[in-house]
């Protein structure tokens, strides 16, 4: 059985489909973009923090006076 003339002209047409469908699926393809902005953190210490662990120091100092 010999194929009708009309297949040659159907081969090409879904070897073109085929084509352009798999070119358009690859164009929209997603872009994703992320920004992140710069965290700033602002620290204040309270005079009784620092008292507390000046104190706390010299504690410790008076315990181990050979640690430094």
């Amino acid at each position: 059985m010999t194929p009708p003339k009309s297949f040659p002209r159907r081969l090409a047409f879904a070897a073109l489909a085929s084509t352009v469908m798999v070119g358009g699926l690859a164009a929209c393809t997603p872009t994703i973009r992320l920004q992140v902005d710069p965290i700033q953190i602002n620290a204040t210490l309270d005079a009784n923090v620092r008292i507390r662990l000046d104190q706390e120091l010299q504690d410790l100092l008076r315990e181990n006076p050979n640690l430094f």
